[in-house]
């Protein structure tokens, strides 16, 4: 039994000492700042206001939620499809019309929860030719706050 009880410490001092290195997105290299800052000035952003006015009218296109698809369950942006940012160049053609005669000038806006992933995600569609594309510029967590639509799992 006292061994188990250890055990359970151990773990939970090492977790307690990994998990905020993790969750910390500030807590980056330089150069990974540069690259985010870099994409950011190369593409469209719309910030939440925006966003939520384009949302209301439905004017948002093919909404996608580059986050991880663990983060997407626990809740997103109703409407949205999820393509993470590790896997978009690959599977996001089912959802523009193909890879063979994919629809390049179809509006696509992206998020994430704090704007890095989906600006790199949204220039990496640029450079594959994709024309109409933008990234909502906002911590979804201040989305959340304002009450706006947000589907959470029951």
């Amino acid at each position: 039994m006292k061994k188990s009880k250890l055990s359970i410490i151990m773990l939970l001092l090492a977790a307690a000492l990994l998990l905020p290195g993790l969750s910390n997105s500030a807590n980056v290299p330089p150069s990974v700042s540069q690259l985010v800052t870099n994409a950011k000035k190369a593409i469209k952003t719309v910030n939440m206001t925006e966003f939520k006015a384009m949302y209301d009218k439905k004017d948002v296109g093919l909404l996608v939620d580059v986050r991880d698809p663990d983060e997407y369950a626990a809740g997103h942006i109703p409407g949205a499809v999820n393509v993470s940012r590790g896997t978009l160049e690959f599977k996001l053609w089912g959802h523009v019309g193909g890879y063979e005669k994919p629809d390049l000038n179809k509006k696509i806006m992206l998020y994430c929860g704090s704007g890095g992933r989906c600006a790199l995600a949204t220039k990496s569609l640029m450079d594959l030719g994709f024309t109409n594309v933008m990234a909502v510029g906002m911590k979804l967590a201040d989305w959340k706050k304002a009450a706006y639509p947000f589907e959470a799992n029951k």
